[in-house]
């Protein structure tokens, strides 16, 4: 899970998988939309290959990446004891703005 936080980490590398989320693209689809040299993009991949986010396979000479989204799945399922925190405390926030509203409107 550490190296795909690590991997998340990085804007150009949330770009691609963002792209990804609509289907293959090949590394130079890719390439196109950063605003980095092909080195770096070819990094980027590499980074996300490694952390498993994304399943490559060559046709001819391009490399067509996809994302694989179980390492995904694995960090939401971290997240969800947060999640799970957070909706807690953003119910008693409603209730509390609720009960304000009503205590105004009984001044009023």
């Amino acid at each position: 899970m550490e190296a795909v936080l690590q991997a998340l980490s990085d804007r150009s590398r949330r770009t691609v998988l963002d792209v990804l989320t609509n289907g293959p693209a090949t590394a130079g689809e890719l390439a196109a939309l950063l605003p980095i040299a092909r080195p770096g993009v070819s990094r980027h991949l590499r980074v996300l290959r490694e952390a498993g986010l994304v399943d490559v396979r060559q046709e001819a000479q391009r490399r067509i990446y996809s994302l694989r989204p179980e390492p995904l799945a694995e960090i939401d399922q971290w997240l969800s004891r947060y999640r799970a925190l957070w909706e807690h405390r953003l119910d008693a926030l409603h209730t509390e703005v609720a009960r304000g509203k009503r205590q105004r409107r009984g001044t009023s």
